[in-house]
């Protein structure tokens, strides 16, 4: 079915966030170690980032690597770092070909020096362009993120540059990661698993939840126009009611 042409793209959310499950089981299923899914999950990565390119999408977040990854074999760690170097290394000109501009969230210092490095490179050589942003959470923890939040505000309330009073949802906003970075309008997860795993937890409060039966290497653009179509027949009503919205 073609889903790109159901989808109004006069109501395309703003931010998608997607965590990308299942390319372990995925390999597993073709009889091949846990890095041949990775390595596949590439070329989804691609492929959802040219469909969200096609249909105007402003920023589009995907969780690449949290905190609790690190736990993981370190013959599987090191083999993902050695694919992420590798992969913005190759993948710059083509970001820069699609106007899309490379952004991370999370905590990049504790990744190896060369990972940190190329992605700083890719980030300064595609800082310019003004299509799609595409955010990389890499050694990500929301809880984390929430935590330093709150740690940056009371500094600066033990400092008196900032009164208990003025704290609210918004100035709490700028204290994340993601503070020039709109909240996701959609959540997708991959791989038929249902949580959410320490990701965004602050920013999808008010997000539509989409999961997929699908491991993450099998899901293309046209998953991801299935999902906004899906995301698009919804009512959003922020705690009113249908009638209010309609008045």
């Amino acid at each position: 079915m073609d889903y790109k042409s159901q989808i109004n793209t006069s109501e395309v959310p703003g931010h998608i966030a997607i965590i990308m499950d299942g390319n372990g089981r995925w390999a597993k299923e073709h009889g091949k170690p846990r890095i041949f899914g990775h390595k596949n999950g590439v070329l989804s990565v691609r492929s959802v980032v040219e469909g969200a390119g096609e249909i105007g999408l402003k920023y589009l977040t995907l969780y690449a690597f949290s905190t609790e990854n690190w736990k993981r074999p370190k013959v599987e760690v090191a083999a993902l770092m050695q694919l992420l170097v590798a992969t913005i290394s190759n993948e710059v000109a083509a970001l820069n070909k699609n106007n899309v501009r490379l952004l991370t969230i999370g905590d990049l210092k504790s990744l190896p020096g060369n990972c940190e490095k190329e992605l700083q490179k890719a980030m300064d050589k595609t800082k310019n362009n003004t299509g799609l942003s595409l955010v990389l959470a890499l050694s990500y923890s929301s809880k984390s993120e929430i935590v330093n939040a709150v740690k940056k505000i009371a500094k600066e309330v033990s400092e008196n540059k900032i009164d208990v009073e003025d704290i609210t949802d918004n100035m709490f906003n700028n204290y994340l990661d993601t503070a020039l970075i709109q909240d996701p309008e959609l959540l997708i997860r991959t791989s038929g698993e249902y949580r959410l795993s320490n990701f965004l937890l602050w920013q999808i409060a008010y997000s539509e939840l989409y999961f997929s039966d699908k491991f993450w290497p099998d899901f293309t653009k046209e998953d991801l126009f299935k999902a906004v179509v899906d995301y698009q027949s919804r009512e959003r009503r922020f705690g009113m009611t249908s009638e209010q919205l309609s008045n």
